[in-house]
């Protein structure tokens, strides 16, 4: 007897994308960061991803694993980046989280890489969620304002791709057809010496 196993990327996504909207909204500068951004990183995008990469990791998915489980580790660290000095903990030196950020970019670029198989909308997630990381980098060596605007704005346009990307796994599984399209990727075939016939 078999059990189908759900599909845990929408939740996942939705933790991701929902979080890192919140979270670039403050770095757009319209608010300051509050409990809201906190909660989220810790509950929804945190927790909650990984969670879903455990899932990920009982369906054998690999992809899914690292990515999910290790951004939802980052939300993790983040919010204790953010609440450690405020508890007394030594806080990191000026500009030594252009480094944390740069490292997570490299990540993501990588990931990026391996999300070229999957369907464009993935692509679009893990490409934006790269130019991010760099941006916000870039922000914390520099202290340039601008910068920090521009990537607040990136930030929510990636937040809302995995809305999106969520959204369209989860109606077009539902349905049984495409209600909102993903870009698939056409796996090309690749001919076995075994199999041609002299």
């Amino acid at each position: 007897m078999s059990t189908k196993l759900a599909n845990p990327a929408p939740l996942g996504l939705m933790g991701f994308g929902m979080t890192t909207i919140l979270l670039n909204i403050h770095n757009a500068g319209y608010f300051p960061i509050d409990s809201m951004i906190l909660a989220m990183g810790i509950f929804y995008g945190g927790i909650g991803q990984v969670i879903v990469g455990i899932m990920c990791f009982m369906r054998g998915d690999t992809f899914g694993t690292t990515a999910f489980t290790s951004y939802g580790l980052f939300w993790l660290t983040l919010v204790g980046l953010i609440l450690m000095p405020n508890m007394g903990v030594a806080a990191s030196p000026a500009h030594f989280m252009g480094w944390y950020l740069t490292l997570w970019g490299i990540f993501t670029a990588f990931m990026f890489v391996g999300s070229l198989r999957y369907p464009r909308a993935k692509q679009v997630i893990f490409g934006s969620l790269t130019v991010l990381f760099f941006l916000l980098a870039a922000h914390d060596f520099t202290d340039n304002a601008l910068l920090g605007t521009i990537a607040g704005f990136e930030g929510i346009f990636c937040g809302a791709s995995a809305i999106y990307f969520a959204m369209a796994q989860l109606l077009n599984a539902e349905y049984g057809r495409t209600i909102l399209p993903v870009g698939e990727v056409t796996q090309t075939k690749q001919v076995s010496l075994n199999s041609i016939k002299i």
